[in-house]
């Protein structure tokens, strides 16, 4: 049997480190190397949500109700910051074309 040294990963620290994908290219992580925000990358946010959705759907009955609470959480919270996020990106460009 192989003892690891690392402690033991737990499915919801596997969905925030999914999770912690989609900030990224939300641009949310500031740049490691300059400090500077990060910049939004919009489809590998949506990349990473899928990633997630996925998951809830392979698992599906085989969670603890608190695990699937936690991905149900964290899915609806990633996918209200994606709509937000295309909402602004398209006011935006709307404002720098000139139409209402």
């Amino acid at each position: 049997m192989l003892k690891h040294s690392m402690s033991e990963v737990t499915f919801n620290a596997f969905v925030v480190s999914l999770a912690t994908t989609a900030a990224v290219h939300f641009g949310d992580l500031a740049d490691p190397a300059t400090g500077r925000p990060g910049t939004a990358n919009l489809e590998g946010a949506g990349q990473a949500i899928e990633m997630l959705a996925l998951l809830e759907r392979k698992t599906a009955g085989n969670l603890t109700a608190g695990e699937v609470a936690f991905l149900g959480q964290v899915l609806a919270e990633l996918r209200r910051r994606l709509v937000e996020a295309h909402r602004e990106r398209t006011e935006a460009g709307r404002a720098v074309g000139g139409r209402p």
